[in-house]
């Protein structure tokens, strides 16, 4: 019994596995062309004590290309204690862009998604993109955001995120192969219809939509999720309507965690909201993966004791390492980052065992984000 349970769930895993590869391409890969026609956007980063991270995120947006009058940034401060805001000040001075700071208005135990409704609150245009102030935004993401509006009139629309290129260290490329895979499956879920995932670091709607599906409210409780409870409410609405944007010219960068404490804490923030999902789909896939996950460690576990084989737990350990392979390959290709494929195997070991850490520990402990502690 013990045997077939583990096979069954190997084969669910690497069928939706398979789901995710053949979604990918589906998702038409979209270039940037020169339009007639603007759209004006208001951008909003929430930031707190990020004045180490500022200035590459600063010198990104020095080089747009974009029309400096069709855009403002709005930079909300959220109870900073370092030199962020005057960091930010200094920017504003020295430059001819529209770029304000606001203070974030405290009503809800969610501090990012309160910056996020303070901003659009005062926000000049009707399409907003937020992205985090450890980020550093392409020279033509405006435009391709914009080309893409005029071309497919969405509400909303998803856009692709990814690490520095950093291989200084094995934990950063860990981090990126562990990136990686949820950019596929972000990416395969919107090709095979069942979009589950999406990264506030890169995500646009219009102020229409966020006030037609009353912004955060019903998960506010949460400190995280802004982004993906966020599309589950407007996929309720109007699913035809959010969009991926898979495009080279729009991948936004942000910076993988210096240490394996910062990032256990971060995966703990980021497990803490799953049970939360709306979605079907996106709780089964939660599942299926931890499962999966689990019945590596466990197998190998009773490998050891001999109580089963170990042809078994090789055979499953086999099929979880293609599968897992042939998504990532694909998705590294898109963003460039086949190097990292080299410590693959390494990671593949290591994640089965970081992965079920991580949602044990979620269960019962708190995690700390932006130095506050903040509960499950």
């Amino acid at each position: 019994m013990l045997y077939i349970i583990l096979v069954f769930i190997c084969i669910l895993y690497v069928i939706l596995i398979i789901c995710f590869y053949l979604g990918f391409d589906k998702v038409p890969n979209f270039e940037e062309k020169s339009s007639s026609t603007k759209t004006k956007f208001s951008i909003v980063i929430p930031f707190r004590n990020e004045v180490l991270n500022l200035p590459p995120l600063l010198d990104s947006i020095s080089l747009f290309h974009y029309d400096n009058n069709m855009y403002e940034f709005i930079f909300v401060d959220d109870n900073s204690t370092d030199n962020s805001v005057k960091k930010i000040e200094q920017c504003i001075n020295n430059s001819n862009k529209d770029i304000r700071i606001i203070k974030n208005d405290r009503t809800t135990s969610s501090p990012k998604k309160d910056a996020i409704t303070s901003a659009i609150k005062i926000a000049k245009y009707d399409w907003i993109i937020t992205t985090d102030a450890d980020c550093i935004l392409p020279k033509f993401w405006l435009d391709t955001f914009n080309c893409y509006i005029q071309k497919n009139n969405p509400k909303m629309i998803v856009a692709p995120v990814a690490y520095y290129n950093s291989i200084e260290s094995f934990l950063k490329r860990f981090q990126v192969l562990d990136f990686l895979s949820l950019m596929g499956a972000t990416i395969g879920g919107f090709g095979i219809n069942k979009p589950f995932l999406c990264n506030g670091a890169n995500l646009a709607y219009t102020k229409e939509l966020f006030i037609n599906v009353n912004g955060f409210n019903g998960n506010t409780n949460i400190a995280s999720g802004d982004d993906i409870f966020l599309m589950e409410k407007a996929l309720q609405t109007d699913k035809n309507a959010i969009h991926y944007l898979k495009a080279k010219s729009s991948i936004v960068l942000t910076q993988p965690q210096p240490s394996w404490r910062l990032l256990i804490s971060q995966r703990k923030r980021w497990a803490a909201k799953t049970s939360n999902y709306n979605s079907v789909f996106g709780k089964l896939v939660g599942l299926i993966v931890l499962f999966m996950n689990a019945s590596i460690v466990i197998s190998l576990f009773l490998a050891v004791l001999n109580i089963i084989n170990w042809p078994l737990f090789i055979f499953i350990f086999i099929l979880k390492l293609l599968s897992d392979f042939a998504l990532l390959y694909k998705t590294s290709r898109f963003f460039n980052q086949e190097k990292y494929l080299y410590s693959f195997f390494a990671s593949a070991l290591i994640y089965p065992l970081f992965s079920v850490y991580i949602a044990f520990i979620s269960m019962f402990t708190s995690y700390k984000w932006k130095d506050r502690r903040f509960n499950k």
